[in-house]
């Protein structure tokens, strides 16, 4: 099982190899990384959330954020949950962020700040700080992304993490 999609670890492994070959189609060979990515889709059931979500990521790592942002909408829509539920939300919210929808991604990606911690925390924050600067928020992105830094310094992360909520609340 694969985010409560039955999928065999055979089919797992071809995508890994599939995505790790990506940097070997360079631009104009992308429709031949998507076709790749669609062969092993077509392998799963009709409708799975996961292979919306791998075609939305295809569309998405080769330029086409408007061909990949329904794509995740239907993967989410069908139940597509856990570590890949999280970053479909995480590629979505990036996809509408370059489609001119940025709030439809700081909504979507607000709530995950208080959602479950895992190694995608800091590319939660990251995409919600482009979103925010798109919009015009820029304190509030460089709050999440000073905060998200701080851990991750070998001094002065006390200050930065201050320094991170002053931005936003300059009284707190």
């Amino acid at each position: 099982m694969c985010e409560g999609v039955p999928v065999n670890e055979d089919w797992e492994k071809r995508v890994d190899a599939a995505w790790a070959s990506f940097d070997e189609y360079p631009e104009e060979r992308a429709a031949e990384f998507r076709a790749v990515i669609d062969a092993l889709v077509a392998e799963l059931p009709d409708g799975s959330p996961l292979g919306a979500f791998e075609r939305a990521c295809a569309w998405d790592s080769t330029g086409h954020s408007d061909k990949a942002a329904p794509l995740y909408r239907e993967a989410l829509a069908g139940g597509l949950s856990g570590y890949k539920g999280r970053r479909a939300k995480i590629q979505l919210s990036s996809s509408l962020r370059n489609i001119g929808q940025a709030e439809e991604g700081v909504k979507l990606l607000t709530p995950e700040l208080d959602g479950p911690s895992d190694e995608l925390d800091d590319a939660v924050r990251a995409t919600l700080a482009l979103c925010l600067s798109s919009l015009g928020r820029d304190r509030e992105g460089l709050s999440l992304v000073l905060g998200a830094l701080a851990p991750h310094l070998p001094r002065y992360q006390r200050s930065m993490a201050n320094y991170a909520r002053a931005l936003v609340d300059p009284e707190g």
